[in-house]
């Protein structure tokens, strides 16, 4: 396992670790002072690979020997969106490393990758879009770059040959320290978005599980959404709601202001086929949610108790403060002209202004699960996997604005890559997996800055998401990202 000291590798460690009578467990883990400190009480239990994920010989080394690799490690926000370069390098170099190292053991048909994606592949997904499956639109967000780097590296284990890989698609996770993390990022969440989130708990519970010898052959070479299910799909003010009340402070509309959130550009989705991942593996504990939070608020700091006894009128000034960091802060934007970031996470400064009080913002109805906008994958999903031919490839390719190139296939066989045209005329070869069950598209078009408006006109696959969010912006050919080149390239 890779991650291992991280929030959902610590996790997956411990409930791994519970089956010692039949698991010998390697991490491949940084030599820092604070990892030898984490992992020392358990030194005796595991082995440790001392190493770095960017460099080949110390993936290698650990990969060595191993029936499953659980590839959870890499830069996760909000370090990654403070250090890009260093993100697209690490995460991508370190799905590279894997792949490369499995296929250099004895029999690499017979190791098992298990890649932790993300709920920030496909993007902004606010009401009425708010319900997604895998299939839909790969989609970042204008400046997430860690996103760009999860699209990436999963492409890279999609597409690498290995017999045996699957993709899941991390939420949020919930767990004790989020409590504390106050960082301007968190003005990024707009208050009616969703997410439906996933426990520390389930995803470690998922990571021993996946480890299973019973794991139907089916449930290879896909890709599934992570999350806790129906009781953690929470609108975002939900979630201010219950965060603000676990560490004791007054509710929203007494320490922020509504204006001071982000309108557009950040991921979140409530999922229509989380279930199927539960149904396989069997991870959830279906702990209530305002439970959880009552349990999580219980593993604070003793100080943070005291939160209940400070006026509202001197917490406000200082969520402010945060709200205005230069680079990440929403105010901040707005107090030094930073015109591509108001545009990309409000619209335009004109739609910032307009933002309601709180009883406006808050004044919205989502739809359930029966009555969700499911998006069009572009080819007959009622017909079998076993069945789609090359007629299903060419609907899928038209419907992204493209071709498919490639004259025939053979009938049912999703793994081996067809050649593909993009309307912006890029050539690439990718697997009728990753197209269709993935959400992927060119490859190329994802490396450029965040061209939607452009790409949209002509991708009614993408136009579905980008057009419903943005439906003032479409073909005004608006370009965003074009200040840090080298952080996307």
């Amino acid at each position: 396992m890779t991650g291992a000291t991280g929030v959902m590798g610590t996790a997956g460690l411990k409930e791994l670790l519970s089956h010692g009578d039949r698991l010998d467990v390697t991490v491949l883990v940084r030599d820092t002072k604070q990892n030898r400190r984490k992992l020392a009480p358990m030194g005796d239990k595991i082995r440790i690979v001392w190493g770095d994920l960017t460099h080949y010989e110390d993936v290698l080394e650990a990969v060595t020997g191993c029936d499953y690799v659980l590839h959870v490690g890499g830069m996760v926000s909000p370090a990654a969106d403070y250090r890009p370069a260093t993100t697209l390098r690490v995460n991508v170099a370190a799905a590279e490393n894997i792949v490369r190292a499995v296929k250099q053991q004895p029999d690499p048909d017979a190791v098992k990758v298990v890649y932790i994606g993300s709920v920030a592949q496909t993007g902004d997904r606010r009401d009425p879009l708010h319900w997604g499956r895998c299939g839909d639109p790969i989609f970042p967000s204008m400046f997430d770059y860690y996103a760009i780097s999860k699209c990436r590296a999963e492409r890279i284990f999609a597409e690498s040959g290995l017999r045996y890989w699957v993709s899941l698609r991390q939420s949020g996770i919930l767990y004790p320290a989020l409590l504390k993390n106050m960082d301007p990022i968190m003005f990024h969440v707009p208050i009616r978005g969703v997410l439906e989130w996933a426990t520390v708990e389930d995803s470690g519970r998922l990571l021993a599980a996946v480890c299973r010898d019973d794991i139907p052959e089916d449930f290879w070479c896909r890709f599934y959404n992570i999350g806790s299910g129906a009781e953690y799909r929470l609108t975002n003010y939900e979630f201010e709601q219950l965060l603000l009340a676990a560490i004791n402070c007054p509710p929203p509309e007494k320490v922020f202001e509504p204006n001071w959130f982000a309108t557009h550009n950040f991921h979140g989705q409530w999922y229509l086929d989380s279930d199927r991942l539960e149904d396989i593996l069997h991870f959830r504990a279906n702990t209530p949610v305002k439970e959880y939070f009552r349990q999580m608020s219980r593993q604070t700091p003793w100080f943070f108790a005291l939160a209940k006894f400070v006026p509202a009128s001197l917490i406000k000034p200082f969520m402010r403060l945060i709200a205005n960091d230069k680079t990440f802060g929403t105010l901040g934007w707005l107090r030094h002209h930073n015109e591509e970031r108001i545009a990309a996470f409000f619209g335009s400064r004109s739609q910032r202004d307009a933002i309601g009080d709180w009883a406006q913002v808050t004044d919205f109805h989502l739809s359930d699960a029966e009555h969700a906008v499911r998006l069009n994958h572009g080819y007959d999903e009622s017909r079998p996997m076993e069945a789609l031919s090359i007629e299903d490839m060419r609907s899928a390719a038209e419907f992204r604005g493209g071709e498919c190139l490639s004259e025939q296939m053979t009938v049912g066989d999703l793994r081996t890559p067809l050649k593909w045209r993009c309307a912006c005329g890029h050539t690439f070869t990718a697997s009728p997996t990753l197209i269709l069950l993935g959400g992927h598209w060119c490859d190329k078009c994802l490396t450029t800055p965040w061209r939607y408006d452009e790409q949209a006109a002509n991708n009614p696959f993408l136009a579905q998401v980008w057009s419903a969010m943005h439906p003032k912006a479409t073909g005004e050919n608006m370009t965003y990202g074009e200040e840090n080149p080298k952080d996307y390239r």
